[in-house]
């Protein structure tokens, strides 16, 4: 786990970086729209592939524990088959910039910069598909190093290229071509990778069942989560505005939340899904070699790394929120919001490592469940507190949807580990 998690807060940190000079170079409101953009993106990547790499390891380790020594390749052609049927037909919808994605952005040129991004969606899905045979396989160092690569290749394409920017909306477009660039470099590096150690594509007849009935509670979960995402991006902005707030002070008062405040915020989750991502195969492994003994210290082991990981944060972001915005962003309100929205990081945490151990120990259906309880609760608060709280409705919103998820997801792991 150490090179995984050593990898990982690099990746994390890098990424940023770049973050930071992206709202130095394109402001609150320049952000904002990046922002708004990669939203969507991310709810696209998230329904063609997100719950497929998973069970693609799942396949691959349950083969393992068995001693069933068929050939994965199958389940790998499988799994880019389906991406490539989903992220194909929204790539050309988006490039034919159709009027059914107008209802996604309160900015239309949001558009402009997802048909700028959107040929990568094609290039990462298979990316996704072919990192979840590098997990099956424990080649954690193989994928850390990929996605640490990717992170590198988008900072130095999008530095050079929005310094070279004449206006905010040109830097912008700039930075929607370095996040192309860097999926383009994930595919090419990562197929390479798998070609030269033996992987090929093979019949996926066999695994398409399986693949389908397995991912389908992942994806349907995580486009949830991404579609969250994108309907904040839509909803939050809208409902300021419909309280009184300007058309660029919304969008501004968004960046700085959102792509300002909660990439801090989320900083412990770097950590805790890099013990999740050793942690999957392994529990997978435990559970189906009846283990669970082991099954139940590795997952109290777990819990209580995510609880003590938050511990260490949220005493600085409380005390020092307010300089950590100034000094980042030269933005105090944006270190205000990190304040306010430090608490988050306990329920946050417990939520992200006991979805992922639920998911290996094939409880998907479960855990979409309680996302969809717990997102419901956050929009209600999206939708309805903007009147008394303003922006803070997010962080609001946000407290109560990982309590609920983290609290139903730790009851039913009670149940499921004997």
């Amino acid at each position: 786990m150490a090179y995984v998690t050593a990898f990982s807060f690099a990746e994390r940190f890098l990424g940023f970086v770049y973050r930071i000079f992206l709202s130095r170079r394109l402001g609150a409101e320049g952000l904002g729209l990046y922002q708004i953009a990669l939203s969507v993106l991310g709810l696209f990547m998230t329904a063609a592939s997100s719950g497929i790499p998973i069970t693609v390891s799942r396949i691959i380790t349950k083969n393992k524990a068995e001693k069933d020594v068929n050939d994965t390749s199958a389940a790998v052609t499988g799994g880019i088959l389906l991406a490539l049927a989903v992220s194909v037909p929204l790539t050309l919808l988006t490039l034919s910039k159709s009027k059914i994605l107008s209802f996604l952005f309160s900015d239309e040129r949001c558009l402009g910069l997802l048909s700028i991004m959107i040929p990568g969606l094609i290039f990462t899905s298979v990316y996704a598909v072919i990192r979840g045979s590098f997990w099956g396989n424990t080649q954690f160092l193989t994928y850390s190093v990929i996605e640490f690569a990717e992170e590198g290749v988008m900072a130095l394409a999008g530095i050079i290229l929005v310094s070279t920017a004449t206006d905010t909306m040109r830097g912008t477009e700039f930075a929607a071509y370095a996040v192309l660039i860097s999926y383009i470099f994930s595919f090419v590096v990562s197929s390479i990778v798998f070609l030269v150690r033996g992987g090929r594509l093979k019949n996926p007849k066999p695994h398409l069942k399986p693949l389908i009935v397995s991912s389908a509670p992942v994806t349907f979960m995580r486009t949830g989560t991404s579609l969250i995402n994108t309907l904040i991006a839509v909803l939050l902005p809208a409902r300021l505005i419909y309280y009184g707030m300007g058309s660029k002070a919304a969008v501004s008062e968004f960046g700085k939340i959102f792509g300002m405040a909660f990439p801090l915020i989320t900083m412990p989750s770097t950590l805790i899904g890099s013990l999740a991502l050793v942690l999957v195969p392994e529990l997978s492994s435990n559970y189906y070699s009846g283990k669970f003994i082991t099954l139940k210290n590795n997952i109290e082991k777990a819990i209580k790394f995510s609880v003590f990981t938050a511990s260490l944060a949220v005493p600085i972001f409380l005390s020092l929120g307010g300089e950590i915005g100034t000094f980042l962003y030269d933005d105090s309100s944006a270190g205000l919001y990190v304040t306010k929205a430090a608490v988050t990081m306990f329920p946050l945490s417990v939520s992200i490592i006991t979805t992922s151990m639920l998911n290996s120990l094939n409880r998907e259906k479960i855990t979409l469940a309680y996302y969809t309880i717990g997102a419901a609760g956050m929009i209600l608060c999206i939708y309805f507190l903007p009147k008394y709280l303003g922006v803070n409705a997010l962080i609001v919103g946000t407290f109560i949807n990982y309590f609920i998820s983290a609290t139903l997801n730790l009851i039913t792991l009670k149940k499921v580990s004997p």
